[in-house]
């Protein structure tokens, strides 16, 4: 039993003693050193560009309206659909118009006789009166009677033009080239001069892409130039899906001040749609160049961490040990940011692994180059 014992005392012991040399041999090793990758900062000569928030309007859009009232006989157009100026859209029952239109012709024939009368007998009253055979009033009265007849006649070639355009109005079309709205209404409908809308059509080729900016963004590209023809035209538009609008636009409109509530002034860019990708309502980011910025300062978007308001980068410090550093960012320039404040080129910050670091944590660094990033990013 006391050998049992003794045995039993050895094996723990020996036990212990194995485990105090795997943590002496575990101290001697030091931390494990974590795998990164990370890159110099860009150093570089780079003009800057401004991003923007637009969408996109119909240059023209217009609500049709009738002009005159009467019910929907034929509809030449489907919702939706693509028309050109002149286009025959609606028909409204021309029937009542084209009665009023023989009515007014009636009268002004009248009208026209009665003048036609009363003209020859002026010319008796004025022979007579002449002769002294009648008294110069009633030549008088003759005359005041022909110009009485010749303004009814005036009166009555108006209601037959009134009548003309009427019966013209019946038939609804396009204002100009554009896309049609699908709320259009049906044959059979009834439509009040002035008031029912029969459809909403919209310009298609070009559009605006309207979008604000600030007061400082305002005075740097005035810096440029002193009117948007110096330093508003070729604009690039970057669609919701990422990819680039391949044609450039020029800013067309700004607004007369600033917007009171947001501070901020409101332009609107001209761009040719010719393929109608753009269509209106559509968000887009308007990218327009400033400024060259010598000796600028770049690192990849996807090595910056935002904590509240705050942007942080991981960098590689002295003895490959990993800091965490705020920094000032200034503009996006592509998948780059441009830094303001916190690095020089001499840092290398860490584009991939960084949110599995604290702070002094020991890196294994595979240094990568801006074509790498690029490559990456395409995969």
């Amino acid at each position: 039993m006391r050998k049992l014992c003794y045995f039993i005392l050895i094996t723990v012991f020996a036990a212990v003693l194995t485990a105090g040399c795997g943590s002496r041999q575990a101290a001697q090793q030091g931390p494990q050193a974590v795998e990164v990758k990370a890159m110099q900062v860009i150093k570089r000569d780079t003009p800057v560009t401004y991003e923007f928030v637009g969408q996109v309007q119909a240059k023209n859009e217009v609500q049709i309206r009738a002009k005159v009232s009467g019910n929907i006989v034929a509809k030449m157009v489907t919702g939706g659909a693509t028309v050109s100026e002149g286009q025959p859209l609606f028909q409204i029952d021309r029937r009542q118009y084209e009665a009023a239109l023989l009515t007014a012709k009636a009268q002004l024939a009248q009208s026209e006789a009665v003048l036609s009368n009363s003209r020859l007998d002026s010319i008796r009253y004025k022979k007579l009166a002449d002769q002294q055979a009648i008294a110069r009033q009633s030549l008088d009265t003759q005359l005041a009677l022909e110009q009485q007849n010749a303004a009814a006649v005036a009166a009555n070639q108006a209601k037959v033009q009134q009548a003309e355009n009427d019966l013209q109005d019946t038939l609804i079309v396009a204002p100009f080239s554009g896309r049609i709205d699908v709320n259009e209404l049906s044959i059979g409908g009834f439509v009040q001069a002035g008031s029912t809308v029969l459809a909403t059509i919209s310009s298609v080729d070009p559009v605006f892409v309207q979008f604000s900016m600030s007061e400082n963004e305002y005075l740097k590209f005035t810096r440029l130039g002193a009117t948007p023809d110096d330093w508003g035209k070729n604009l690039k538009l970057v669609l919701s899906d990422g990819t680039e609008y391949p044609l450039t636009g020029k800013v067309e409109q700004v607004d007369r001040g600033l917007a009171q509530n947001t501070g901020t002034l409101t332009l609107k860019a001209a761009f040719d749609n010719p393929q109608k990708i753009l269509v209106p309502g559509m968000f887009a980011r308007v990218v327009a160049q400033g400024e060259m910025r010598q000796g600028a300062l770049l690192i990849p978007q996807r090595a910056v961490q935002q904590i509240l308001d705050k942007n942080f980068v991981t960098v590689v410090a002295e003895g490959d040990k990993a800091e965490t550093r705020p920094v000032k960012l200034g503009t996006r320039i592509g998948n780059l940011w441009l830094v303001e404040e916190g690095l020089t080129e001499n840092d290398r910050i860490v584009v991939e692994g960084a949110l599995k670091l604290q702070p002094g944590t020991h890196l294994k660094v595979v240094m990568i180059g801006p074509d790498d990033l690029q490559t990456q990013a395409k995969q």
